[in-house]
């Protein structure tokens, strides 16, 4: 099954993204109801020599045309966390910048989960490490097969997000009776 077809089938197709000035994951995921179904993952790497300026706007580009080629509907981002070096933590915010505007250049909304709400929407625990997620990732959907780091964290971004936005949809179709 091709993955055009997948989307003719129904579904909401969402990329999740790991944002990284080296190494950006992606992961598309089809969601239907309560079932979830692998459609492509990868890693976006920008030249490390090229300046900054440069590798951000590669960043846009690449994010925007995987955006196009799997026809995606909704998108989800890691939120960046602080490090204990603030240039760091600066550079990484430029990158999560230009990986969020791509798919909201594509039309797309763009949701943002911490890192210890994937881990734990995903693992259980919002503190497991990258190989816990990757281990998961495989269980989950199995069709992705042996996923690196990057791509891993990618599709557990597109997973939570499947999860969230079905019990948000789930909350605004049947409100909580009995609220004061």
């Amino acid at each position: 099954m091709t993955n055009s077809m997948i989307h003719q089938g129904g579904g909401t197709r969402i990329l999740g993204l790991d944002p990284g000035l080296r190494r950006t994951g992606w992961g598309v995921v089809v969601a239907e109801g309560s079932r979830l179904r692998w459609v492509a993952h990868g890693v976006v790497s920008p030249p490390e020599t090229a300046p900054l300026s440069e590798r951000l706007l590669w960043l846009l580009e690449k994010v925007g045309e995987v955006c196009a080629a799997h026809d995606c509907d909704e998108a989800a981002i890691e939120e960046v966390f602080v490090n204990v070096n603030p240039a760091s933590t600066l550079k990484l915010g430029h990158a999560r910048a230009a990986v969020m505007l791509a798919p909201a250049r594509a039309g797309l909304s763009v949701a943002e989960y911490s890192p210890n709400l994937i881990k734990k929407a995903v693992v259980g625990a919002g503190h497991a490490d990258k190989g816990q997620i990757a281990f998961m990732v495989k269980r989950l959907l199995p069709a992705s097969g042996d996923v690196k780091a990057d791509a891993a964290d990618a599709l557990a971004v597109a997973i939570t997000h499947a999860q969230l936005r079905k019990r948000t949809l789930l909350e605004a179709l049947n409100p909580v009776r009995g609220a004061a």
